[in-house]
């Protein structure tokens, strides 16, 4: 069976079971409001913004020398007891660039904690934040 036979066939039974396909953030005409928690939508625009940081570092690699300044001075401020996040993103930063922008701009768990105490603060202008932040207003 083909994979398109396959999707049809899910389809199918989704709809039997009465699911409904969800395409759409917007609500329809006469819908209420969708409620988001706050928490959610901090966490899409992260991951919007570091989307747009690869984006940019891809077009610039010299902007992945930030990040990396970014962590010696943690690392100078956590001399002895070095927080776990510390050393994960040195070992990230260790990596390939095309890996690490497919890490920082990824939905999963890891990344969204990650991201978290992100190191690529500075690699975007205020203005860049800004949009960012006004396209991710609760």
């Amino acid at each position: 069976m083909s994979a398109a036979e396959r999707m049809r066939r899910l389809r199918a039974r989704r709809k039997k079971a009465g699911l409904k396909s969800v395409t759409r953030w917007l609500p329809s005409m006469g819908d209420p409001p969708p409620v988001y928690s706050v928490h959610r939508l901090f966490e899409a625009r992260s991951l919007a913004m570091h989307a747009l940081i690869a984006e940019k570092i891809t077009r610039d690699r010299h902007l992945l020398e930030i990040p990396q300044r970014n962590l010696e001075r943690w690392s100078r401020r956590f001399d002895q007891a070095r927080p776990r996040w510390l050393e994960e993103w040195s070992r990230v930063l260790r990596r390939p660039w095309h890996e690490i922008a497919g890490l920082i701009a990824e939905p999963s768990e890891r990344a969204a904690r990650l991201r978290q105490s992100s190191p690529f603060a500075g690699v975007l202008t205020p203005e860049e934040r800004q949009r960012v932040y006004e396209a991710f207003r609760p």
